[in-house]
């Protein structure tokens, strides 16, 4: 809502919004517009996205949120890289080098990370004990799980669960 109220502001014709993406009803923007327009959404906490190559990592980035923290249930039969090569219409080794160069941190981080956030958001809420997580997260184990946890979070997932100022600490999507 408030990327529509920006664009709207200036002028601007929404055409769609979705996560991570707005189309306007223009071809191109003059520097000046395109400049304000930047700094405006940077206060708000978002970024303008010029280049191909940021606008695909944005895309990777979409996929795999939307993967994750909005399904019922990770594909276990399928791999990221397959899922994203077949999305992005893209080879994986270069949407994987163009990831780690604009992010600094590997898809597979992005995605462990991830799980990791939904995770978090499933102990906080009581959905699903740590078994069903664990399987729910196309983990192999909860072992599995449970060491990708410790390891991003400083905790055990059992450790997070119980002391609920450690459920304070998830942190907004767009930021991981």
């Amino acid at each position: 809502m408030v990327v529509r109220e920006e664009l709207v502001k200036l002028e601007l014709t929404p055409v769609k919004i979705t996560l991570g993406v707005a189309s306007i009803a223009r071809e191109s923007l003059p520097d000046g517009l395109r400049i304000v327009l930047a700094e405006r959404l940077k206060n708000l906490g978002f970024e303008l996205l010029d280049s191909a190559r940021s606008q695909l990592v944005e895309k990777m980035k979409v996929f795999i949120i939307n993967r994750i923290h909005h399904t019922d249930n990770i594909d276990l039969t399928s791999n990221w890289s397959d899922l994203l090569a077949d999305e992005m219409n893209h080879e994986y080794n270069h949407l994987s080098t163009l990831f780690s160069t604009v992010e600094g941190i590997t898809v597979e981080q992005y995605i462990i990370r991830q799980k990791i956030e939904r995770a978090k958001e499933l102990l906080f809420y009581d959905e699903k004990n740590l078994s069903e997580i664990a399987f729910f997260l196309g983990y192999s184990s909860v072992q599995h799980l449970s060491t990708q946890f410790k390891k991003i979070t400083g905790h055990t997932p059992s450790q997070y669960k119980k002391e609920r100022e450690f459920l304070r600490s998830r942190k907004p999507l767009d930021s991981i």
